[in-house]
């Protein structure tokens, strides 16, 4: 039985136990999804520039960060090896980012009831009071497992492909920390340092960077175009609008995952014998592509770096109704020693 199968029939198997608990309240928002198809759905062009050390081999119009220059390199897990250094972009996990609790766009739109109400979302439009004049949100992020490379068997027994089966792996509904802004400070206490118009407005040439190439990485508290990094939640002060909004939740939650240890770096000369810390998230070991409720397929900001502008590449792809519940496919940059 091929990985493809085995994870295939590994969610159906979650799907259906899930299921068993679907919400059935009528008053209860709509979820909206569907299955992304790796066919259709996903943009295969993102894999690319392919490189060996420092030479681009397949080359991509898309911006890449730098890779180790040496195309001979050494490892010793856990017995010495020589190999060569490759890189290139792996859709290594997917995320439901949803206003609506409980609900997951990217498994069909299935929603969960768990039998106590527990981390709402929502989203608040300008308000006059104390001068507020902008639109506010909360978002929750479904983190799943989703090597899809090593599913589709494209290049059988890589050393580089991480050989795992389709899971939820996090769920924010139950998390305290993505509630509150107070709690969320106990894992990024620093944020109080950046929280002045100096550091916000270093924030504009982030964007400009991860717009026009790649996000600017010493400027870790910058979200780019979509806003601040902090606090790590899905509180979102100034939501724009949904795609702009999510965008800064997942980011936010991408680099909360490595705040934790629950993600770490694959990128550089680090990551060519094996996966490392990385407390501070490098904005440049990740794309995103929207895969629910619009795919992007096609053209240079189909799978957009964190910080990128969402106008126009984005433009259209969130409509009321049946296109407020987002899905988005992550692309992680991977430098791997290959034998």
């Amino acid at each position: 039985m091929t990985p493809w199968l085995r994870s295939m029939i590994g969610a159906l198997s979650l799907i259906l136990a899930l299921a068993t608990f679907a919400e059935r309240a009528e008053a209860a928002p709509t979820c909206n999804g569907k299955f992304v198809n790796p066919v259709t759905d996903v943009c295969w062009s993102c894999l690319f520039p392919l490189s060996v050390g420092g030479l681009k081999i397949w080359p991509s119009s898309r911006p890449d960060p730098g890779n180790p220059a040496s195309p001979i390199c050494a490892c010793a897990d856990p017995l010495p090896r020589i190999g060569i250094s490759v890189g290139f972009w792996e859709p290594a996990r997917l995320a439901d980012v949803t206003m609506k609790p409980w609900c997951f766009p990217n498994l069909g739109g299935i929603r969960i009831a768990p039998g106590f109400d527990i981390g709402q979302g929502y989203l608040a439009g300008p308000s006059m009071v104390g001068g507020r004049s902008q639109s506010t949100a909360k978002w929750h992020v479904h983190w799943y497992v989703y090597p899809l490379l090593y599913w589709m068997e494209i290049l059988t027994d890589f050393v580089c492909f991480e050989q795992a089966s389709f899971d939820i792996a996090y769920i924010t509904e139950i998390d305290p920390l993505w509630q509150d802004d107070s709690l969320a400070a106990l894992i990024n206490p620093e944020a109080i340092v950046f929280a002045n118009p100096i550091a916000q407005a270093a924030c504009a040439g982030d964007c400009i960077a991860g717009t026009v190439n790649l996000p600017l990485d010493p400027l870790f508290w910058c979200a780019g175009c979509q806003g601040s990094m902090y606090p790590l939640n899905g509180n979102i002060p100034s939501s724009i609008g949904h795609v702009q909004s999510s965008r800064l939740a997942i980011s936010r939650f991408a680099y909360k995952m490595h705040r934790e240890a629950l993600a770490w770096g694959t990128m550089g000369s680090k990551g060519l014998c094996g996966k490392y810390l990385m407390p501070i998230m490098r904005k440049q070991q990740y794309r995103f592509q929207m895969v629910n409720p619009i795919p992007t397929v096609s053209g240079r900001f189909a799978c957009s770096a964190i910080g990128a502008s969402t106008m126009p590449p984005d433009a259209g792809r969130a409509y009321p109704a049946g296109g407020e519940d987002m899905g988005y496919l992550v692309w992680r940059k991977r430098n791997c020693c290959v034998l």
